[in-house]
């Protein structure tokens, strides 16, 4: 149990970004752990990505943070915007603390400078003993000590986001409630033991402390550890009201007048923050701070949305949607998705849809066998059709469309990379790579491949001619049209698609050509596509009429389409391994990446066509081994 308590500790998102991440997902938009154990996410794809880390976004500058966590100029600067902030002065010596106190012949506050979630802070000091006392506790967290006037009242956390007030609370310090029996050692390890109290971050509360700063408080009430409070009595332990301290919250939204939430704003915005807390002393928050004395006391930048996401009472307010908000707009940060999978074609019709994508002016990543591609420019080599190489192109910040290859290998290895892709084309299902992760039949691997129709959005992009494709048609999300690609013309499944009203791709009379209801129009000559070669390659025809399907699906015209499928060149350069045709010394070699019999037989059949009669064998990229014409021929 303690090992599994250890690693939910390492593992779990914290409560902040947990409240961001969870209203990011309300609003649809992808996410993602930039690592395992950190709590640094990632919000939307390629360009459209933003940053967060808590309530940190990628949007808040580094210079507002600073001056956040320097008091004495935060004080000043609000002071210069209006905002009413407690006098004061920084100290560096118990004695300088003490004079500053007498200055400000009132009761007192001493924090450190740079301080944060109430560490350190000790209030309403009377006397140069308190002083003393509050000054060592304070040195415990920080060289610079702040002395300022105590604000009277209670203590409230005001939540900025985006130039809006999002969210308040009213915090009450760490306490215990007295039952006339029990010690107040025992009362706080009691109250210790609510579930919704954990260490740090991780829980809805914080535990409470017995420590030296909640002794001091106590001996201030006439209380110690082992003191019995009577029945009713109320014992605070803490001199500030911060959750992290064992704090507790009550929402008070809907109190606060109109001038103090144009304050917070100001506060806000003068220091620079696109997400801030707020900290206000006042007897009543339902009242302008002019007309109490009341003070901003302090500025945060990431500030904790725990007691405005779980008040103790109260009305929840969803502060996480309003930071993403603020952050993504309107934007639902996806950019649009193409994944491509099947047993034999992969490569190639996701080059050429990333071809053509590319030339209608989109930077577009890509995943293949051969490597992640940004823009036409290689930075990952290898076999990249699996998770990781996913993450890698949805991650980069100039992308503007995915094409991601994506084989069966890495979706039962990881699983996939994106939750949906607007289009997802599943080319064909043959044996291949059987007996292997408990896939041993191709009933079992269109199972797997059909991964990809059923995460599709806007289209499932199927072959029509293959009866596992075809089946997947009835697995597809009710509002993702289904839109196929055939070789035949004359198919039943695509001729009943089209007269049902559904949109496809086809070949006729050596054209490739699309319908969409009623209007069918010629696309391209087959003899204008060079990864045909000359319409030889049938397979690649298969290709580019899938290429073309999903290209439609994602909007692009049919002039884009054809001037892609009739301008992609594939060799040894631009589609290594897939078709690549060499002169030798007056012999043509064709070298593929065939290694199945669906594919050598494909193979077989286009290089007869290109040379009838002079056949002598075909070298694959798996054996190296020539295959003889008459195993080719049987």
């Amino acid at each position: 149990r303690t090992v599994r308590r250890r690693l939910a500790a390492r593992f779990a998102t914290r409560t902040a970004p947990a409240g961001t991440v969870s209203a990011a997902h309300e609003r649809g938009i992808p996410t993602q752990r930039i690592t395992e154990d950190a709590n640094l996410f990632l919000l939307g794809w390629g360009v459209k990505q933003k940053r967060l880390q808590a309530t940190t976004t990628g949007d808040t500058s580094f210079i507002a943070v600073k001056i956040a966590s320097d008091k004495q100029l935060t004080k000043a600067l609000l002071k210069e915007a209006g905002v009413p902030v407690p006098e004061g002065s920084v100290v560096t010596k118990v004695e300088e603390a003490q004079r500053a106190a007498a200055r400000l012949k009132a009761p007192c506050t001493v924090k450190p400078l740079d301080g944060n979630q109430g560490k350190g802070v000790t209030v309403d000091c009377r006397t140069p003993e308190d002083v003393a006392r509050a000054f060592a506790f304070a040195r415990e967290y920080g060289r610079k000590i702040i002395v300022e006037r105590h604000v009277e009242g209670r203590d409230y956390r005001v939540l900025v986001a985006n130039g809006e007030v999002a969210a308040a609370s009213c915090r009450r310090p760490a306490h215990v409630v007295g039952d006339g029996v029990s010690t107040v050692r025992a009362l706080v390890e009691r109250e210790n033991e609510n579930p919704a109290r954990g260490a740090g971050h991780t829980n809805i509360l914080t535990k409470i402390a017995l420590d030296d700063h909640a002794a001091d408080m106590l001996r201030k009430q006439g209380f110690d550890f082992d003191s019995v409070l009577p029945v009713g009595v109320s014992a605070e332990l803490r001199g500030n009201a911060n959750l992290s301290t064992g704090g507790t919250a009550e929402d008070v939204t809907d109190l606060l007048p109109e001038s103090t939430r144009l304050l917070c704003v100001r506060a806000a915005a003068k220091i620079g923050l696109d997400v801030a807390g707020i900290d206000i002393v006042c007897r009543d928050i339902a009242l302008p701070l002019d007309a109490q004395r009341g003070a901003v006391i302090e500025v945060n930048a990431a500030p904790g949305i725990r007691m405005h996401q779980y008040p103790s009472s109260g009305e929840a307010r969803d502060a996480g949607d309003a930071i993403v908000q603020g952050l993504m707009g309107d934007s639902d940060g996806r950019i649009p998705t193409i994944a491509v999978t099947g047993t034999n074609g992969k490569t190639t019709t996701t080059l050429l849809i990333a071809h053509t994508v590319r030339m209608a002016g989109k930077v577009t990543g890509v995943t293949t066998t051969e490597g992640v591609f940004i823009d036409g420019k290689q930075v990952a080599k290898g076999d990249c059709t699996g998770y990781w190489s996913a993450r890698t192109v949805l991650g980069s910040p100039d992308v503007e469309f995915a094409v991601l290859e994506t084989a069966r290998g890495g979706i039962l290895k990881r699983g996939l990379a994106f939750d949906r892709c607007d289009v997802g084309v599943v080319l064909n299902i043959a044996a291949d790579h059987l007996g292997l992760v408990g896939v041993d039949t191709v009933e079992d691997l269109a199972q797997v491949e059909a991964v990809i129709a059923q995460r599709a959005s806007k289209v499932g992009g199927l072959n029509a001619a293959d009866p596992l494709c075809v089946a997947m048609s009835r697995r597809v999300k009710p509002e993702t049209e289904v839109v196929y690609f055939s070789m035949d013309a004359e198919n039943p499944v695509f001729l009943q698609h089209l007269e049902d009203g559904g949109r496809g791709v086809y070949l006729q009379d050596n054209a490739v050509v699309v319908a969409d209801g009623n209007l069918h129009q010629e696309l391209v000559r087959v003899e204008s596509m060079p990864v045909a070669f000359g319409g030889r390659a049938r397979f690649n025809i298969a290709n580019s009429l899938a290429a073309a399907a999903a290209l439609m699906a994602s909007g692009f015209s049919n002039l884009q389409i054809a001037t892609g499928l009739s301008t992609f060149v594939s060799n040894g350069r631009t589609n290594p391994l897939r078709t690549n045709m060499f002169d030798i010394r007056g012999v043509t070699v064709i070298v593929d990446y065939a290694h199945n019999p669906a594919a050598y037989k494909a193979m077989g059949e286009m290089a007869r066509a290109l040379l009838p009669g002079q056949l002598v064998g075909i070298v694959t990229a798996t054996t190296l081994v020539p295959v003889p014409a008459a195993a080719l021929a049987s």
